[in-house]
């Protein structure tokens, strides 16, 4: 599948980026993310060309470090993007097979966030990880401990970016924020701000402009380490090493974390 049918409008004359893919089904998964995000009025770069195993895009350049106003923009963006819902937890398209990274994941549409977060993916990922031996059998039933009183109070689905670590933020020199490489989903607003605290890179002042526009419920920051399971679950499966216990420790966390 290439050029008719697939461009989105780019700014006039900008550079691109070619990305590859090991898969069609991973291809197209990024692009219908982007594509949610971008109807949702979120910044994100043009789908210029798609291929079985790549696409093109806009690229975006690179400014400085932000602002304290750029981060608040932000903040207030995110939120703006947080009250965009859909029918069900789950994929944007309908599609279960999702990915975080390069790591499957589950996104099988459910009345729930607990179905959706809990049954389809932290469980499955901590079996896989521990199967692949880089996660402690330990974990297992801590996993299992996890229920709906673990997570906030249900709100409609959002969609989020479902990868929003600061690597996926770019700041351009105008001091505007683009999103890239998402896994969108329809999900629970607090996966976004989790994955944000994982590895760092934004200030305080998102999250507190964050809040004054789409307030959050009480006790979200309690709830920062069950959100983070997940990922942590993929950097193991994926890259091994010390994640498998940082993964251990966050769920001894939400477990205690009511």
């Amino acid at each position: 599948m290439t050029g008719a049918g697939v461009r989105d409008n780019a700014r006039v004359g900008a550079p691109t980026f070619r990305k590859h893919a090991p898969s069609r089904r991973e291809v197209q998964f990024e692009v219908a993310g982007l594509r949610a995000l971008r109807a949702a009025g979120a910044r994100v770069p043009a789908v210029l060309e798609v291929g079985d195993d790549y696409l093109v895009l806009e690229r975006i350049e690179r400014g400085g470090p932000p602002s304290t106003a750029d981060e608040e923009r932000f903040g207030r963006e995110l939120a703006a993007l947080h009250r965009t819902h859909g029918e069900r937890f789950g994929a944007v398209d309908g599609d279960p097979h999702g990915y975080l990274g390069r790591c499957p994941i589950d996104l099988t549409p459910t009345d729930s966030w607990a179905s959706s977060y809990l049954d389809h993916r932290v469980r499955p990922l901590a079996r896989r990880a521990v199967e692949q031996g880089v996660l402690d059998p330990a974990a297992l039933p801590l996993a299992d401990r996890l229920g709906p009183e673990h997570l906030p109070p249900e709100e409609p689905p959002t969609l989020v970016h479902g990868d929003l670590w600061a690597g996926n933020r770019l700041v351009d020199p105008r001091g505007d924020s683009w999103l890239i490489d998402p896994s969108a989903h329809h999900g629970h607003r607090e996966l976004d701000l989790a994955m944000m605290q994982l590895f760092g890179g934004f200030g305080e002042a998102v999250f507190r402009a964050y809040e004054e526009e789409h307030p959050l419920a009480e006790g979200w920051r309690d709830r920062v380490p069950v959100h983070q399971v997940v990922p942590l679950l993929v950097h193991a499966i994926l890259f091994g090493g010390g994640y498998g216990a940082q993964t251990l420790t966050a769920l001894r966390q939400a477990v205690v974390a009511r």
